[in-house]
């Protein structure tokens, strides 16, 4: 049943799991050791990172930005989320609502240009190593992290910018949680600008990324097979691969969720929990993936909470 309500309404409704009370206790206990999980896994990789001077480098700053994009991304949704299943509460204030759409974009075109930016460094490094501090500077790394989250920002802001101009007709959202299609179908006007940019963003952003990154991976492995020296090659091999798995596990729940929403066989359980996934697992996965395959991080992550042992 869709809700009508007038533009000066606070309160949306939201499409939960309509999950059974037993059902319901284990997902709101799993939401939650996620969530707590995820914030864990990402604190230590950042306090890793700024508490050990030797970690002050281009890929491992480019790297810091990682963790923050996934804290956003998930706190975006899951504190919501586990409230939802706690309180069975179907409502949301339309202030929330956006500022939920609105951080789950910024986190989904920052995972982009991150992992994107990161391929570059990756490409530099490992293609161009005599010439790698030369070229990746401080500076540069800087400016193409402020670059990149001004980009992201920019680009999403518009996104809203061009909805939140729009009178509301409705008040229904089918789905357990806020994006900016699910905003759009609330309007009652004419959205085909904001239908147009958004597939023009979307597209552009892929386009851009993959690019990025399959071309830079192509020469990374081409480098690796010319060098002579098989420790070189197993270490670039092996950092290569801890970047393409995080680029690919992203891309991959991208497109499953496209796909559930196109294949009406998918139960509407099936296209929510993919849709939630996306913010859950990569938040989850990145931290663990980056912790455990790279040995510097790796070491010093061990060191930390040995010392903190120690102490106490």
């Amino acid at each position: 049943m869709v809700i009508v309500s007038s533009n000066s309404s606070s309160v949306l409704r939201l499409q939960g799991f309509d999950l059974s009370p037993q059902a319901a206790y284990v997902a709101f206990v799993l939401a939650t050791l996620c969530y707590l999980s995820i914030v864990f896994c990402n604190l230590v990789l950042l306090i890793t990172i700024t508490m050990n001077k030797s970690l002050h480098q281009p890929m491992y700053l480019l790297l810091f930005n990682l963790p923050i994009n996934d804290l956003i991304g998930s706190t975006a949704i899951l504190p919501h989320l586990i409230k939802e299943i706690l309180l069975d509460s179907r409502y949301i204030e339309v202030s929330d609502c956006i500022a939920q759409a609105f951080f789950l974009h910024i986190y989904g075109a920052g995972s982009l240009f991150i992992l994107t930016i990161m391929s570059y460094d990756r490409y530099i490094a490992i293609c161009n190593p005599l010439r790698y501090n030369t070229i990746m500077t401080s500076s540069l790394v800087v400016r193409m992290i402020v670059i990149g989250w001004l980009l992201d920002f920019f680009m999403i802001g518009a996104l809203f910018a061009l909805v939140l101009r729009w009178p509301r007709c409705q008040s229904l959202i089918t789905q357990p949680y806020c994006t900016n299609p699910s905003l759009v179908n609330l309007v009652c006007a004419d959205t085909t600008i904001n239908n147009i940019y958004g597939l023009f963003i979307t597209a552009s952003l892929q386009v851009f990324s993959v690019s990025v990154v399959v071309y830079t991976y192509l020469q990374i492995l081409i480098a690796c097979f010319k060098s002579k020296g098989s420790d070189t090659k197993t270490k670039a091999l092996q950092t290569c691969a801890t970047h393409l798995t995080v680029f690919l596990i992203l891309e991959s729940l991208g497109f499953l969720s496209i796909i559930s929403y196109r294949i009406k066989e998918f139960s509407l359980h099936v296209r929510r929990f993919v849709g939630v996934s996306i913010m859950i697992f990569p938040p989850f996965l990145n931290p663990i993936i980056y912790g455990l395959k790279t040995k510097e991080i790796r070491q010093k992550i061990m060191l930390l909470f040995c010392q903190k042992v120690v102490k106490s």
